[in-house]
């Protein structure tokens, strides 16, 4: 049966971000109609300006900068945590209409305390069952007339590998990479806000420079549940307070 990995791509982003940004945040202030005040945000460097923006937490003008992103190999568990951040919008392969398997079995990820404990290849038995449930369940509802993907999803695990697409606004990804850059943020869910910032960085360096768990730029914000880790969680981001 075949086990997933992780992959996140960019899809789309809106054009220049910084002067988008730069150009929402100066209107606010300018009696200049909006074309000159166009003309004269295209004809100046604005990663200053922006810079400046994130530090004094002006973060409307950051809502009008939008990323997609496509991301394959994660888990259920982890798609379930994600669509808890509200501020989004997302479009994910359906249990309903697409069949899980076929020939090679539905994809799945195991944890890797799994593996650590030396149970990887029991967890892949455990999938395997579940795959032959599932298709002697769709089967049989299938020979009663009736949606056999419906139903018998209900066998799949929270390891079934899922896929999406997800959108969110610069605003809300500094405040998703803040919540689960952690390190007491779930494992899988990290990695992969960790390789969504990487990317959001490439292109919009200036918004992302000090983005990560709240510890990067600032003290930590989970109390008594600090992982302890502050200087290491900065020099792994790159980020000087």
């Amino acid at each position: 049966m075949p086990q997933s990995t992780l992959k996140v791509v960019l899809l789309r982003h809106t054009p220049e971000p910084e002067e988008a940004i730069a150009l929402a945040a100066k209107l606010c202030y300018s009696s200049a109609n909006i074309g000159d005040l166009q003309g004269k945000i295209e004809a100046k460097d604005q990663k200053g300006f922006v810079e400046k923006l994130v530090k004094i937490g002006h973060m409307s003008p950051i809502e009008h900068v939008s990323f997609t992103f496509g991301i394959e190999g994660i888990s259920r568990a982890c798609s379930h945590q994600l669509v808890r951040h509200r501020l989004a919008s997302y479009s994910q392969q359906s249990q309903r209409y697409v069949k899980a398997g076929g020939e090679k079995g539905f994809n799945f990820i195991i944890p890797p305390s799994v593996v650590e404990a030396g149970r990887r290849e029991w967890f892949i038995e455990k999938m395997d069952q579940l795959q032959m449930w599932y298709d002697e369940l769709v089967e049989e509802l299938g020979d009663l007339g009736e949606k056999s993907n419906e139903d018998a999803r209900f066998l799949l695990p929270n390891a079934a590998e899922t896929k999406i697409i997800v959108t969110m606004n610069a605003r809300e990804l500094l405040h998703f990479f803040r919540q689960r850059c952690c390190n007491r943020a779930q494992w899988e869910i990290r990695r992969m806000a960790e390789e969504m910032l990487k990317l959001a960085r490439e292109v919009a360096p200036t918004i992302f420079r000090s983005s990560g768990p709240g510890c990067v730029s600032g003290p930590c914000t989970e109390g008594e549940m600090t992982c302890g880790k502050i200087k290491e969680v900065r020099e792994k981001y790159g980020v000087k307070p």
